[in-house]
């Protein structure tokens, strides 16, 4: 729900401004957003364990001489390596504010040319950076009106407090 990506063709606005637009469905959502997230999150409740796993993944993430950190590519098969692997219970994990992050040992970087520093960067958790991002996912969130479901600001708010407490 709090995602953001640079706009597309498929998207009204200027191609590579950043909007929030969770799982990219706004161009394409026959019905309000409000409910499209409150329809999901009552199929997590009645979904058990039948529920697919979300990973939210962000690997444009560039170091301090605007170099990319990740290769990309063919590369993020890697990330998807792991993405099983943790679907499976086999992979590392740790815990951060954000979420479950991988470990540097559990990707396999096998003949990949990246710096153990490098893949330090790619799993930093910026709290600065997360924390300045709040008012503007309580601004999106404030978009769907009284449609929006309160579990989300509820989520939000946990996020927070777990940042300041970082």
């Amino acid at each position: 729900s709090i995602m953001s990506s640079e706009m597309t063709a498929a998207a009204a606005g200027k191609i590579g401004q950043l909007r929030r637009d969770p799982m990219a469905m706004l161009p394409f959502c026959g019905y309000h957003m409000g409910d499209y997230l409150a329809h999901w999150l009552r199929m997590g409740k009645q979904g058990g364990d039948k529920m697919p796993q979300v990973f939210y993944v962000n690997w444009f993430r560039k170091d301090e001489n605007g170099k990319w950190l990740w290769p990309g590519y063919g590369e993020n098969s890697r990330v998807l390596k792991w993405v099983f692997e943790r679907v499976k219970g086999t992979a590392e994990a740790k815990e951060t504010p954000i979420g479950l992050l991988p470990t540097v040992e559990s990707l396999d970087l096998t003949g990949l040319n990246i710096s153990k520093d490098q893949v330090e960067k790619l799993l930093a958790v910026d709290v600065d950076a997360w924390l300045s991002e709040i008012p503007l996912m309580r601004e999106h969130f404030a978009t769907f009106g009284d449609r929006l479901p309160q579990e989300l600001n509820e989520e939000l708010d946990a996020l927070e407090t777990r940042l300041k407490k970082a």
